[in-house]
Parts: C-alpha cells; structure tokens; sequence
C-alpha cells in the first residue's frame, strides 16, 4: 500500500514592526510655521475685541500697516542698516576670534593651563557694564557698540569651540599624528569637523546674545538702529511704531537662527 507524504504546511510570516519609526518621520513644511501663525492669530483677536485698550497692544495687521508706511518714508531702512553694520561686524569678529582661542586652547596644554582659567573668570561679567568703559577708551561711535558685541559673542564662541575639542576622541588624534599630520593639520582636518556641532551650538547662543547687546547698546548710545528707534517711540508712548521696531527685531533674530541652521546642514550632513 502505498503513504503519501504529506508537507507541513508554510508558517504566516510575521511582520516585524518598527519600533524607531517615529524618528525617521518627516514634518511637513508648514509645520514650522503654525506656532507663530496661531500667536497672531490670537492676538489678533484679543486686540480686535479689544479685551485689551490698542495703546497697549495693538493688532498685528495694524502693526503691518504701520511698519510698512514706516517702510516707504525710509526710517525702517536707515535703522536697520546701522543695526546690521553693528551686529554683523561684532559678530564675525567675535566669532571668528572665538572659535580659534578656544581650537587652541583645547589643543595645547600649556594655554589651557594659563589662558582658561581667565576666561571662565571674565565670562560672568555682565557684557553691557563694559560698555561706558568701552567709550572712554575708543570714544563716542561705531566702534565701541561693535566690540561690545564681539565680546559678548567671543565667550560662547570660545567655551563652546573648548568643550568641542574636549569631547574629540583621543584616538583621531593619535591616529593623525601617527600618520605624520603636523599640529595645524590635526585641528584642520581632525579637530575642527569634529567640534562643529558644539561650535555651531555655540554660534546659535551667541546669535540671542549679539541681538540683545545690539538693542542694549542702540538704547544706551545711539541716534540710529532698531534699538534706538525703539527707546525713541516707547518716550513718546507711540506703542505702535515700538511694536514695529520689536517685530523687526524678532525677523531679525528668526533670519539670523536659520541661516546658522542651513550653514549647519550643509558643513554637517551627517548630523
């Protein structure tokens, strides 16, 4: 008599879920403009049902109409020009300068030892107090307002940049040196890629940072620029034109945040 064998049936495949998914998940590209959209959103109607008097908040589109009449009689473009001067200059000085102290103070032993301990110890000095010593020794001008802001932006730039080197890990560095890399080669082409996310981490702080010391300085000596525009309205108790000068401020900041994020992105395409 003859058996037939029979086969075992196949096992259902079992589908495996992604756990991590959710960090692979794009937004879409209005996401990042909701929040702000819903802030005006709301103050706009808080203002147009007046639950608070317009000298004292005034709607958005009122503020739109009046930077833009402030707009066509030039006083925003002549403002904002000096402010750009004093904040981009301050910047890229204090940036620059910091990046490279604090590349070397992570790299060289005998700098770290001397040079750290005074910056850590200048750092909580509040940045604005130096700022009738600053005119006392360069005079009433550009240049005072402009070192204020490198300096305010130098620490985080250094500190950042210092604790960037810090975290390399030693074996890169042993590794370049073994291979005959000379001491600038190594933090060329070794440390410095390695630090750039704490730098640029440091470069976004510093932004806040230059923007608040700008307006600071423009208040304090100043006949133009945001800052000042802004202290001149508020005497007067023209909240709307203040509240332009304020608006500007913010687009200057946002402007400011993502084009650090974009520099970010395109040296770190990895991250």
């Amino acid at each position: 008599m003859e058996q037939v064998s029979k086969q075992a049936a196949p096992a259902p495949r079992q589908t495996i879920r992604n756990r991590v998914a959710f960090l692979d998940k794009k937004t879409p590209v209005y996401a990042s403009v909701l929040g702000i959209l819903g802030i005006l959103i709301v103050w706009e109607l808080i203002s147009r049902m007046e639950l608070v008097p317009a000298l004292y908040l005034p709607a958005p589109t009122a503020i739109v109409a009046m930077g833009w009449g402030m707009l066509t009689t030039g006083e925003i473009h002549q403002n904002l020009l000096a402010s750009l001067y004093r904040i981009g200059a301050g910047y890229a000085i204090g940036a620059s300068v910091g990046i490279i102290i604090g590349l070397l103070l992570g790299f060289f032993r005998w700098l770290d030892a001397v040079l750290t301990p005074v910056v850590f110890s200048i750092f909580p000095i509040p940045k604005i107090a130096l700022l009738p010593l600053f005119i006392m020794w360069l005079g009433i001008g550009e240049t005072p307002k402009v070192t204020l802001i490198a300096i305010g932006v130098f620490f985080p730039a250094v500190i950042n940049t210092y604790a960037g080197v810090k975290n390399v890990d030693p074996i890169l560095i042993k590794a370049a040196v073994t291979f005959g890399a000379k001491p600038f080669n190594v933090i060329r082409k070794v440390i410095l890629p390695a630090s750039l996310p704490m730098i640029f981490a440091g470069l976004k702080m510093s932004a806040s940072i230059s923007l608040l010391l700008l307006v600071t300085s423009e208040m304090i000596a100043a006949n133009s620029g945001v800052g000042s525009m802004i202290l001149r309205y508020g005497n007067l108790m023209m909240t709307m034109n203040l509240m332009v000068g304020v608006m500007l401020l913010s687009v200057l900041g946002l402007s400011f945040n993502r084009l650090l994020e974009w520099l970010e992105r395109k040296l770190l395409p990895w991250k």
